[in-house]
């Protein structure tokens, strides 16, 4: 195989252009992510939280959400028009919010639990849209079970020992200490310019208007978890690196900002090249959750993605 180099990968794939958004129908039903019950299901004892919303037939779309974060980060921007045509999943695996259980060590062990989760709620076919570390667990859950998964969607994230997968150190420093979610939000999915930034601002006044059963915070038990998993997965095996990369043969969505200072912007690049069947979309002046920052945009691309 042809090695590339980081320079020769970033210059191999170019921008992609922006793409008008159509305007949206109304909600099939009453419930947005602002007001969306908290629902739960049980499986091999573990009580796992989620929210269900949009129609009620159709191939569902599942959320796997970012290290330290839980349903409540999900942004309504993104959530409810999504949910006008299809059914949407937000889920929070084990250790997680209202999830019970403990967070696994492993990427593996997640993928599990989001498995015993889809095979609870009598999902035959499902789309996935894992973000960042949710990413990770979205190409995991592919690798198990992959006439269970349709399509993924893969946000802000790398393959299995990509290159340099860890967070820049001042990220890394921002992820490991207690810090506010105003604080540290706009610093590691937005990236540092004016415009980025009053996005992230945006982003937190969305995320606000959810009020009543919230979800409790990840705990440092959890984030310790999660970080192990992460790490593990990042670690490149001695040989093989990107082999199992092509095992996934579904369509895949590949997204990311510019300036991801989480997980490099290389690693969506990587996964685009590697993967059998991958559209790639690179956001300018945006980091590691370009999703956020440019919804109207992604939320169409997501839109014409899952009716090919």
């Amino acid at each position: 195989m042809m090695a590339f180099s980081r320079r020769s990968l970033m210059q191999a794939f170019a921008a992609t252009a922006a793409v008008a958004v159509a305007p949206q129908p109304a909600l099939a039903s009453d419930d947005t992510q602002e007001t969306v019950p908290n629902s739960f299901i049980e499986s091999n004892g573990i009580r796992y939280a989620y929210r269900r919303l949009g129609p009620s037939k159709g191939i569902p779309l599942v959320f796997l959400m970012h290290l330290q974060g839980t349903m409540d980060n999900w942004d309504p921007a993104v959530v409810d028009p999504l949910a006008k045509h299809r059914p949407v999943i937000l889920f929070s695996n084990a250790g997680v919010g209202l999830s019970g259980g403990a967070a696994p060590r492993s990427i593996e062990g997640m993928a599990g639990h989001v498995e015993a989760f889809l095979d609870a709620m009598k999902f035959k076919t499902v789309d996935l849209l894992g973000l960042s570390i949710g990413g990770f667990i979205a190409q995991q859950v592919a690798l198990d079970r992959p006439s269970l998964v349709r399509q993924l969607i893969l946000v802000g994230t790398g393959p299995q020992g990509g290159d340099d997968m860890h967070p820049t150190p001042e990220a890394r420093a921002m992820i490991s200490k207690p810090h506010s979610q105003a604080e540290s939000l706009p610093f590691l999915l937005f990236a540092p310019t004016a415009s980025s930034q009053a996005a992230a601002q945006a982003f937190l006044s969305r995320l606000a208007q959810r009020r009543a059963e919230r979800e409790p915070a990840v705990t440092p038990e959890t984030l310790q978890a999660q970080s192990a998993a992460a790490i593990a997965w990042s670690t490149p095996p001695e040989s093989n690196q990107y082999g199992r990369l092509a095992e996934l043969k579904q369509p895949v969505l590949v997204v990311n900002g510019n300036r991801d200072i989480v997980i490099p912007t290389i690693n969506s690049y990587i996964l685009a090249q590697h993967l059998a069947n991958a559209k790639l979309i690179i956001y300018p002046d945006a980091g590691h959750g370009s999703l956020f920052q440019y919804t109207e945009d992604f939320v169409g691309e997501v839109s014409r993605f899952l009716q090919t």
